[in-house]
């Protein structure tokens, strides 16, 4: 067994998406390579709903899948196959956009006003990038859930793990998406597949993500009142984590413990030309579809 390596770690930033959501992005619109198959991973996580309630309007998508985890509030989903839908507290999406869709999807808070969730975009192969479009719910009660007896939980969003799996399949990335609760001082190994990309990202409490370099952890910053302090071995609230090579990951859980997503999925390799909501393998295949935008072609009839 080898304990990956914490090559880099990261704050998520702030940022503004759709028609003016705040948000916060781990990753995205950078060098793609660094973790194929995945392309961007925001967080929005708002307790004021005029930073969310104007929502990303009716906008187009190709060539990826994105996969919309709900923590707290409600998203309401609609899009050019006819489905409508809305996600709950702990429901996941998955949404194939393949040879071309449009979406909007509109978030509301809960009795508090708040509103929680996750958004991770894989790359689909060049030989699916044109495939039909597909779409997903799934609610939270059909998501399983495993609870060791040190009081760790995981909850098995896509893929398998300690012999459960995620609802979610059929995902081109065949990622692993675990959401994992680890109570205060618990230490845990976490296998992941050697030849997948891996990365955490720490939403709740702080934790030490140990690696075969310095085996007491990685040194970030944690928040305490207000003030930035640092915290040897801790990685606090909305930090990204992004693994080498290896074959499980260690976690040591601070003194609130921890909460932080565990994401790893098979890197595709190949060529990326990227603008916004649509990610092809050529230049020339971006523009054409662009243009098939502007002449309204860019939705195929149904076979």
């Amino acid at each position: 067994m080898s304990i990956r390596p914490t090559i880099e770690t990261r704050k998520a930033m702030p940022t503004t998406e759709g028609a003016g959501v705040h948000l916060h992005r781990a990753f995205g619109f950078q060098d793609p390579s660094e973790l194929d198959p995945f392309l961007l991973f925001d967080d929005f996580r708002n307790e004021r709903p005029e930073d969310f309630l104007r929502g990303f309007p009716w906008h187009p998508h190709r060539g990826i899948e994105t996969i919309t985890y709900v923590l707290a509030g409600e998203v309401e989903h609609g899009d050019s196959l006819g489905n409508t839908g809305t996600l709950g507290a702990g429901s996941v999406q998955w949404m194939t956009a393949g040879s071309g869709i449009l979406h909007q999807e509109m978030p509301k808070g809960n009795a508090q006003g708040q509103m929680h969730g996750f958004q991770l975009w894989g790359n689909l192969p060049s030989s699916l990038k044109m495939t039909a479009p597909r779409y997903q719910d799934v609610q939270g009660k059909d998501i399983p859930e495993v609870i060791d007896d040190d009081g760790t939980k995981v909850r098995i969003v896509v893929g398998e793990f300690w012999g459960k799996r995620g609802p979610v399949d059929g995902i081109a990335a065949d990622p692993q998406y675990l959401d994992i609760s680890m109570p205060p001082g618990v230490k845990k190994t976490f296998k992941v597949d050697t030849y997948r990309r891996a990365f955490a990202y720490v939403f709740a409490g702080s934790g030490a993500f140990a690696d075969a370099s310095a085996p007491s952890g990685v040194l970030l910053e944690k928040e305490v009142m207000g003030e930035e302090v640092n915290i040897r071995d801790m990685s606090g609230n909305r930090t990204l984590i992004r693994f080498g090579t290896g074959d499980e990951v260690t976690v040591q859980a601070g003194e609130e413990g921890v909460r932080f997503l565990l994401i790893s999925g098979a890197p595709i390799q190949e060529p990326v030309a990227w603008h916004g909501p649509i990610v092809m393998n050529t230049r020339e295949e971006l523009q054409k579809a662009f243009r098939e935008l502007q002449n309204g072609t860019f939705i195929r009839p149904a076979h």
